[in-house]
């Protein structure tokens, strides 16, 4: 028997710039990331970041879609990375991310993955 991703968060809408999902399985959490990462996404970036935390799995954060990004979102990873279990992995971050976690430092406290490892689309489970 296998188990599919649970889809948690969904802040997509057509007015806004940018779009945080956040998709949950039995291994791990992966927050994707596209478009602008600002401050009109202030309240669906904690949001996510608090289901992430009560997930209580490691989590990766899929960057490749970002096209900006500001403190908000810098803050928002900080964050992730102080809260949930094992080190924040940062996929494939455009160079506008990477130039900020570098120079805010939190590159040294996350991984940062130059290739997308996949997402479990479903889990194996032990048979008897």
């Amino acid at each position: 028997m296998s188990e599919e991703p649970t889809t948690h968060r969904d802040t997509t809408t057509a007015a806004e710039s940018g779009s945080v999902h956040l998709i949950v399985s039995a291994e791990r959490t992966r927050m994707v990331l596209s478009g602008e990462i600002d401050v009109a996404l202030t309240d669906e970036l904690s949001e996510a970041v608090d289901d992430a935390e009560r997930a209580s799995l490691p989590v990766e954060v899929d960057a490749r879609h970002v096209s900006f990004m500001d403190s908000s979102g810098i803050s928002m990873l900080a964050r992730l990375a102080r809260r949930v279990p094992g080190r924040l992995a940062v996929i494939e971050p455009p160079e506008v991310v990477r130039f900020l976690l570098e120079v805010t430092k939190i590159a040294d406290v996350v991984d940062i993955v130059e290739a997308d490892p996949g997402f479990p689309t479903s889990t194996p489970t032990a048979t008897d």
